[in-house]
């Protein structure tokens, strides 16, 4: 089975919108394979700041990025993916906001994405793949059968990434988590290589008024009717 005959389903959107979850239910749900791309750009801009290497350095972050050494280990249940940088685990330190910031910025120099291509389409292994991104229907996988485009208002994202702090003992200021995710919005919308936006043929989700349940129900309609599910 050649990597363009295995089903994928893409799921893009901006950060908070619910991607990570979504994703890491479907793949448990169809048991499918399951791509986190934004981990990678996290990873790279982890990996240089261990390394002291500049993120404005477009050909040591490009070698970086090609040399990875990166694993990802998924449980059963869709409830997470473990991370392993160098031998390290890194699940938690990738999550934080100074590392999304740098990913942001590390993900607009081309032969950084250049350097990551090939390895996300590496993914797309039998039975299937979900492909969590921001350009994974767009540039990634432009033949999958279905791309989903999740949203939500950047208040909605803010609230939701401001409860998730809170759970975890996080001081934060909602102001402030809404800043920063507005300007990764505009950073990811605006950069001239590979920006966020819907594929041409993606279907839209706004899950700002919707339970994570009510969001798989209504992908699992698109399931069925593309026979992927």
């Amino acid at each position: 089975m050649t990597a363009a005959s295995v089903p994928v389903v893409t799921v893009d959107g901006p950060s908070g919108s619910g991607k990570g979850t979504i994703c890491k239910r479907l793949a448990a749900k169809l048991g499918w394979h399951l791509l986190d791309s934004g981990a990678l750009y996290r990873l790279v801009a982890l990996a240089a700041s261990r390394h002291h290497l500049e993120h404005s350095d477009e050909d040591a972050l490009s070698v970086l990025a090609a040399h990875l050494d990166v694993q990802f280990n998924a449980d059963n249940a869709g409830e997470g993916v473990q991370v392993i940088l160098e031998g390290e685990d890194v699940t938690r330190a990738i999550r934080m906001e100074e590392v999304g910031r740098l990913a942001s910025q590390v993900a607009a120099f081309p032969r950084v994405r250049d350097a990551l291509t090939s390895r996300q389409r590496l993914f797309a292994n039998a039975p299937g793949l979900i492909a969590d991104g921001r350009d994974m229907g767009t540039v990634i996988f432009p033949y999958a059968p279905l791309k989903i485009y999740l949203t939500a208002s950047a208040e909605e994202r803010a609230k939701r990434r401001l409860l998730q702090l809170q759970n975890q003992g996080v001081g934060a200021s909602f102001d402030k988590i809404l800043q920063d995710i507005q300007a990764r919005d505009a950073q990811d919308m605006q950069r001239p290589v590979a920006p966020l936006k819907p594929a041409d043929d993606a279907i839209i989700i706004d899950s700002s008024q919707l339970s994570i349940e009510q969001v798989l129900d209504e992908i699992d309609v698109h399931l069925q009717r593309l026979a992927l599910a």
